[in-house]
């Protein structure tokens, strides 16, 4: 297996690629992208073509919405980490990509994901959200065994009902239950927003996602309809306010601090509904499908592995799901980040080059112009045979076991960083990301306390894995038997 980081020989070289004649070629790759060839042989198929895992291409949603769609793609694990590197890349503007999506979406305020570390706000929301996380450590593993073993209480009464449960409808109400509660200790439910809180969310992230998706409409509906004009943001206002007005209470002590570190009460509430809804709750609804689609494909052995290490740890730690019990647990670990590498909940990064750059790939060196933007998708990158080996696109549970497999986690980006670094202040990188690895395991810890194993139908919906439990078998050994 070749590492990613030996040094390209040869002279740089131009980016090879075509961006077709305007606006036409631009449309063009957007049907490929979306309807004729699906993202991954979107992206695969100009590797191909320019014999190249750093090419020319246009990326959605192209006109009218992006005034240039025109990237340099960094399609591998060794040029895609240019990405991270803040001498190199400038951020402004650009979570979503080529397009960014109304202000008035968010209070009329650029939120902390739009923002270029080098911009003074940045440091102040990032270090509000690291003050929030760390001031609210302790509640996560309790307020996260409360919500989801109330989750699988349900899975397990449906299952009676009618042999099947939905996971992701019920996974939508609990995470963002889970979330207010462990953030904020205020469970959303319980207040105004009622029941409601999911919907309004799910609606407000589609307004500004859009461009991104496709709902699986006839291609004539879809194109005028996402993927060339912006859907006015007036349509959901008061989505928005009621959920202003939740994140505005609960999250009192927060704006408390914040204005202490020299941010607007109000600012802070519009980047605090963001960072929560958006990045935390968005980024659940992709992950935690996801992990359980993988884990149910895995099979049995998998799951006797799990519920052996996981009792195992637990027992030891007298009966309790500590932090401590859940670091010991080196295969759940390994599954939940090779659920990350495997599929990314955000799937797309980019950054505009701050000078004329050299950019390396595994086969070359390519010469990158100042104000150029670079674009990566990850997949791409977390899926390299040259880093991954034959089984790369495939779940390998234990690929991040032992010594060798911790060498590998450099290569795991999901967090817009490497998996081995912290997030700081000064960069991009998820500040929620070691929270995130933790309740991905705490998940699969729930599962394996509460059952032997399980089954489940996976398909495909909006933002990734459809996950519908088909069976499942209760502990016969261990805490979790004697808990039910």
């Amino acid at each position: 297996m070749a590492s990613s980081d030996q040094g390209s020989s040869g002279a740089p070289k131009p980016v090879p690629g075509s961006y077709g004649l305007p606006v036409i070629g631009a449309v063009r790759d957007r049907l490929d992208f979306y309807y004729f060839q699906g993202q991954d042989k979107y992206f695969e198929s100009r590797i191909e073509r320019y014999s190249s895992t750093v090419v020319r291409l246009n990326v959605p949603p192209g006109p009218f919405m992006a005034k240039d769609p025109r990237v340099v793609a960094v399609l591998d694990a060794k040029s895609f980490p240019v990405l991270f590197d803040m001498d190199k890349v400038e951020k402004k503007n650009l979570f979503t990509g080529t397009y960014m999506p109304s202000t008035d979406l968010t209070g009329g305020y650029r939120v902390c994901s739009y923002l270029d570390p080098s911009e003074p706000t940045h440091t102040k929301v990032k270090q509000m959200l690291f003050n929030l996380l760390l001031s609210r450590k302790d509640e996560v593993i309790p307020t996260f065994r409360s919500n989801f073993s109330s989750l699988l209480a349900t899975v397990e009464s449906e299952l009676a009902k009618s042999g099947k449960a939905e996971f992701n409808k019920l996974n939508d109400v609990t995470s963002f239950d889970f979330i207010g509660e462990a953030y904020f200790g205020v469970r959303p439910s319980s207040t105004d927003l009622g029941s409601g809180g999911p919907a309004k969310a799910a609606k407000w992230l589609i307004w500004q996602l859009h461009p991104l998706v496709t709902l699986g409409l006839p291609m004539i509906l879809e194109e005028p309809l996402l993927h060339t004009f912006h859907l006015p943001p007036f349509l959901v206002k008061g989505d928005y306010k009621a959920l202003y007005k939740y994140y505005s209470a609960a999250g009192k002590q927060v704006l408390d601090m914040a204005e202490g570190l020299g941010l607007s009460r109000e600012e802070a509430c519009h980047n605090l509904l963001f960072a929560t809804t958006f990045n935390s709750y968005g980024g659940l609804k992709v992950l935690f499908p996801g992990l359980v689609a993988n884990v149910a494909g895995a099979g049995e052995k998998l799951h006797e592995r799990l519920a052996a290490e996981i009792r195992g740890a637990v027992a030891e730690a007298g009966g309790k799901v500590t932090l401590a019990a859940v670091e010991r647990m080196e295969l759940t670990k390994s599954v939940v980040w090779e659920s990350l590498r495997l599929d990314p909940p955000v799937k797309f990064q980019y950054g505009h080059a701050k000078k004329d750059l050299e950019v390396a790939s595994h086969d070359g060196v390519f010469q990158v112009r100042k104000g150029e933007m670079l674009f990566g998708y990850q997949p791409c990158a977390t899926r390299d045979a040259r880093v991954f080996g034959a089984t790369a696109g495939q779940f390998v549970p234990d690929r991040f076991v032992g010594d060798e497999g911790r060498k590998l986690l450099q290569y795991v980006y999901w967090s817009n960083g490497r998996e081995t670094e912290s997030p700081s202040v000064g960069d991009k990188q998820c500040p929620g990301k070691n929270f995130v690895v933790l309740v991905g395991r705490l998940l699969v810890v729930e599962l394996f306390l509460r059952y032997d194993t399980f089954t489940a139908t996976v398909s495909t919906e909006l933002l990734g894995s459809s996950v519908v439990f088909t069976g499942v078998t209760k502990a016969t050994s261990g805490p979790g038997s004697s808990e039910q």
